[in-house]
């Protein structure tokens, strides 16, 4: 799976104490189990909760394509809340 997102954003990301990491760090969930869902139709983004390190995180992403196919443009990222762990857990049963 291919990964693109902007770079100035995951340094802010990075940065910014409630979110901790950036997309480089959180590309992390896919390489584990993790829960899936669909956040919104237009644009179509997705949901992807799963672990990276010791912490629980949500993502949120779109898939693309470009010439060389389909890839993960990652969009933003959080510090997963109890109604997201709580799906994580469900979905791990």
């Amino acid at each position: 799976m291919r990964f693109k997102f902007d770079h100035r954003k995951s340094k802010l990301l990075r940065d910014n104490p409630r979110r901790g990491i950036g997309f480089e760090e959180a590309i992390a969930i896919f390489d584990k189990p993790y829960y899936q869902d669909q956040r919104s139709d237009d644009p179509e983004q997705y949901r992807a909760i799963g672990w990276v390190g010791e912490r629980l995180y949500s993502l949120i992403f779109e898939v693309r394509e470009d010439d060389k196919g389909e890839y993960c443009h990652l969009v933003t990222l959080w510090r997963s809340n109890r109604e997201e762990k709580e799906l994580y857990a469900d979905s791990s049963n």
